[in-house]
């Protein structure tokens, strides 16, 4: 029996050496075809029943409002400031979010829901001052931290939120405000006070 080599091996019938014995198997690219149609077509009708059903799943919005320990209930926020804070923080931290067209879309209205929830967690301007003093002059730290560092606004907000963009000078009045208010709070409260103990 003569044996196949590398160039006179039909299309369906693969050649390879082992040990320098030459070795053929044949692959029935008609049965995997046939097969990989019939299951992409199931995985395709899953995924679209699957995005079809999370349509009826309506996260709740962070849209209620209520501010009555607002940051700005005990601290000065300047106008300048303010301005800066609404478009570039206040949708991810704090109770009033700014929602896109496409939230009503899911999953993305499930994953917003869930990086705003995130976010109030770190931080939520609408409750600030509900927090104890040692936790709100290290809330501040942090927000001059995070701002210096160019680690928030987060790039997956500002690339879809051009207006969250802070520029170099904004940076600087965002970290500067955020400053005096940690030396105010220092004048006002013992050294003891302001230890942020963990739990």
């Amino acid at each position: 029996m003569g044996h196949f080599g590398p160039d006179s091996v039909p299309p369906n019938l693969f050649f390879i050496t082992k040990n320098s014995v030459p070795l053929t198997f044949r692959l029935d690219f008609n049965f995997n075809k046939k097969t990989m149609k019939k299951y992409g077509k199931k995985v395709l009708m899953g995924l679209l029943v699957l995005v079809l059903g999370l349509q009826f799943v309506r996260p709740e919005k962070n849209t209620s409002g209520v501010s009555t320990n607002a940051l700005s209930t005990k601290y000065p926020v300047p106008e300048a400031v303010m301005a800066i804070l609404k478009p570039a923080c206040m949708d991810c931290h704090s109770n009033s979010t700014r929602y896109p067209w496409y939230a009503e879309i899911q999953p993305v209205g499930i994953w917003l829901a869930d990086h705003v929830n995130d976010g109030k967690k770190h931080l939520n301007f609408s409750d600030f001052t509900a927090k104890r003093i040692a936790v709100q002059n290290h809330k501040f730290e942090e927000i001059i931290e995070n701002v210096k560092e160019e680690e928030m606004p987060l790039s997956s907000y500002t690339w879809i939120h051009s207006d969250a963009k802070l520029t170099p000078d904004q940076r600087t009045l965002i970290t500067t405000w955020a400053q005096s208010m940690m030396d105010t709070i220092k004048l006002h409260y013992p050294a003891d006070s302001l230890v942020l103990r963990r739990k």
